[in-house]
C-alpha cells in the first residue's frame, strides 16, 4: 500500500504547536506520526490523501504559528518490518520492560507492558513517558482512583493498573490515542480502565487520588485549576511535557496558586516530570 508522507518543520518553542497539528491531521485520516528534530512526519494512505483538504484543515493555524511542510509519495512498505527494525524495547529503572508485540518477553524484569506501536503515541521512548513511568514506579498506587490526562497509547494508565490502581480513567483529545489505549489495555489484560475522548472539560468527575498529565507546558498551565479541583485532599499530581529551564519554575508558580505543593522532580535530557500534592 502506498502512503503520502508530509514532512513538517515547526517552530515550536513552547512545545504545543506540534500537538495541535498532529491532532488536526488525525481528524482527516492521517494515522501515523513520527517525531523529528525539526518537527514531525505524518503519514496517510495514498487513496485517502487530499491536498486541498490538508490545506483547508491547517488554514486556521497558518497565521498563528510558524510551520511548513513538504509532501512525498512513499511506495509500498512493510510497515511492520519497518517498526521491527527501528523500535527497541524500553527499560525503566530496571523494573519495567516496555516492548512491542513483536519483541520476546524477558522474565528478569518484574513488570512488563506490551504495546502495539502507533508510531508516535507514547511508546515509552520519549523522555516524558519514561520520566512519568519512573515516577509511577516510586508512587503508592494501590487502591487509588487515577486520571491519566493526555493518555496517548495508555502506557501510564496500564502501569497504574498493574501497580494496583482500583479506578482508572484515560482521556485524550485524539481518537486514535483513545482507540490505541483501549487496544493496549486489552493486550495487557487491564479490565478496570475507562476511556474518554475530549479535553479536561469533558471529565465530569472529582475525588481523584492521583492525576497523571503528560501534555505540554501551556496546556498544563491552563488546566491547573481543573487538576486542583478534581484532586482529593492529599491527592497527588504528576506532570510532564516541559523543560527544566525555564518551565519548571513557571509550573511551580502556577501550581502554588491552587494549593498544589511541589514535592520533587526527575529530569532526563532537560525534560522534567514533577510531583505535587494538594
Amino acid at each position: 500500500m502506498n502512503y503520502y508522507e508530509l514532512v513538517f518543520t515547526v517552530v515550536d518553542p513552547e512545545g504545543f504547536v506540534k500537538d495541535l497539528l498532529i491532532a488536526s491531521l488525525s481528524e482527516i485520516g492521517f494515522d501515523t506520526f513520527e517525531d523529528t528534530e525539526s518537527g514531525f512526519k505524518a503519514y496517510i494512505q495514498a487513496e485517502q490523501f487530499n491536498e486541498h483538504l490538508v490545506s483547508e484543515q491547517l488554514s486556521d493555524y497558518k497565521d498563528q504559528f510558524n510551520f511548513s511542510y513538504e509532501t512525498n509519495l512513499i511506495p509500498h512498505k512493510n510497515w511492520n518490518e519497518v517498526w521491527e527494525n527501528n523500535f527497541e524495547p524500553v527499560i525503566v529503572a530496571d523494573k519495567l520492560y516496555i516492548r512491542a508485540t513483536f519483541h520476546p518477553a524477558r522474565a528478569e524484569f518484574p513488570m512488563e507492558i506490551v504495546i502495539d506501536p502507533k508510531m508516535a503515541f507514547g511508546t515509552g521512548h520519549h523522555e516524558t513517558t519514561y520520566l512519568m513511568s519512573e515516577f509511577l514506579l516510586q508512587t503508592e498506587v494501590e487502591g487509588k482512583k487515577v486520571l491519566d490526562m493526555g493518555c496517548g497509547s495508555g502506557i501510564l494508565a496500564i502501569l497504574a493498573s498493574k501497580l494496583g490502581a482500583e479506578d482508572l480513567l484515560a482521556v485524550d483529545i485524539d481518537p486514535i490515542c483513545v482507540s490505541s489505549s483501549i487496544e493496549n489495555a486489552q493486550l495487557n489484560e487491564v479490565d478496570n480502565m475507562k476511556t474518554g475522548l475530549g479535553d479536561i472539560d469533558q471529565v465530569n468527575d472529582t475525588g481523584f487520588d492521583l492525576i497523571l498529565a503528560n501534555i505540554n507546558r501551556n496546556i498544563l498551565l491552563n488546566h491547573m485549576s481543573h487538576y486542583a479541583a478534581m484532586l482529593a485532599d492529599e491527592g497527588e499530581l504528576i506532570m510532564s511535557g516541559f523543560y527544566e529551564t525555564p518551565d519548571l519554575a513557571i509550573i511551580q508558580e502556577e501550581a502554588a496558586k491552587y494549593d498544589l505543593k511541589y514535592i520533587s522532580h526527575y529530569t532526563r535530557n532537560n525534560w522534567v516530570a514533577a510531583k505535587f500534592v494538594k
